[in-house]
């Protein structure tokens, strides 16, 4: 192959500088058009993508959007935590306790499953470890969860199943006792925090004729009146924030309750997954004078427990709801 002569150092360099002289020159040769154009006025807004909040109502270029979407991807809106799956688990020891454990509360309708997350946080390996639960209410074990063995540092799964019987506050409580390998003595035994069963996922809103809720009324035997202690002033409001706490069900027609007349008096009614039901009945009264909510909710039920348990359900929701 033929390669071509070359006439020194000096011709190259020189010849290369006319190049990029001539690319120079090109560049700067502009068209009146081109030198009249104004792309981006002085006073034009600068958007920063990274800087703009997604809730902001500003102007986003479609081109800047979808560069974004294409480099970030699509993000999953802000969930509520109480709605969520972690809204079911409870934390049953402390951190700085050797063993942590917390549970994940599976409800499915009458049995009630206990997924414990068990933690050892000790370099210890830990034999026959063992979760011991009792219950309180109308709760009963089924399957108790075998001894297991644990490493140090290592965590395991353990499952436990509860029955339910009736709608009434119930309480999970218990312990984990353990050995130490290589250590003689008496067992370890960490106590658990109480898990407290929300009756709630056993109650839903019902229907039912002014004849059979006065017919009920009378032969309940079991009542539990509650004072109205609310920072609401609306009694609607307050109707529909006793109504959501409760999954009971307003039998009172909405065009008895319009008007501002300062008092309200309304039934409501719910049933429970095992054929209970749950009577209640709302009177308020709004005060002249400090505008405040004053009156009481009467609930009655056929046994003991529904009726005390909605009542604390009621008293929580306006404890929660002052505090807010």
């Amino acid at each position: 192959a033929a390669f071509p002569q070359m006439h020194g150092s000096s011709g190259i360099n020189a010849e290369y500088g006319d190049m990029i002289g001539t690319i120079d020159l090109a560049k700067l040769e502009l068209s009146e058009s081109e030198k009249t154009l104004i792309k981006t006025d002085v006073d034009d807004l600068i958007n920063f993508s990274h800087l703009i909040s997604k809730n902001d109502g500003q102007a986003v270029d479609e081109l800047e959007l979808s560069l974004l979407h294409a480099t970030e991807g699509t993000k999953k809106k802000e969930t509520d935590i109480s709605t969520t799956a972690l809204s079911k688990v409870y934390q049953l020891t402390g951190f700085s306790d050797p063993i942590y454990a917390e549970a994940y509360i599976n409800v499915n309708q009458y049995d009630i499953v206990l997924d414990v997350l068990v933690v050892n946080q000790t370099p210890d390996t830990l034999q026959n470890l063992t979760l011991e639960l009792a219950t309180l209410g109308d709760l009963k074990l089924v399957d108790k969860p075998s001894p297991i063995t644990l490493a140090g540092n290592d965590f395991c799964n353990t499952k436990a199943q509860v029955k339910v019987a009736s709608t009434e506050t119930g309480i999970i409580f218990g312990n984990i006792v353990y050995d130490v390998s290589g250590v003689s003595g008496d067992r370890s035994c960490v106590v658990l925090n109480d898990i407290h069963i929300d009756i709630m996922d056993y109650i839903v809103p019902a229907s039912c004729s002014d004849t059979e809720f006065r017919k009920m009324w009378a032969e309940f035997e079991w009542e539990n009146k509650v004072s109205v202690q609310t920072n609401i002033t609306d009694m609607n409001s307050y109707l529909d924030h006793i109504l959501g706490c409760t999954n009971m069900k307003c039998l009172t027609p909405k065009q008895a309750l319009l008007g501002d007349c300062g008092f309200l008096a309304a039934n409501m009614y719910a049933k429970s997954v095992f054929g209970e039901d749950a009577l209640a009945n709302i009177s308020i009264e709004k005060l002249p004078d400090t505008g405040a909510l004053s009156g009481h909710i009467r609930i009655r039920a056929k046994s003991q427990g529904m009726a005390l348990s909605l009542g604390d359900k009621i008293t929580l929701s306006q404890k929660k709801e002052a505090g807010a």
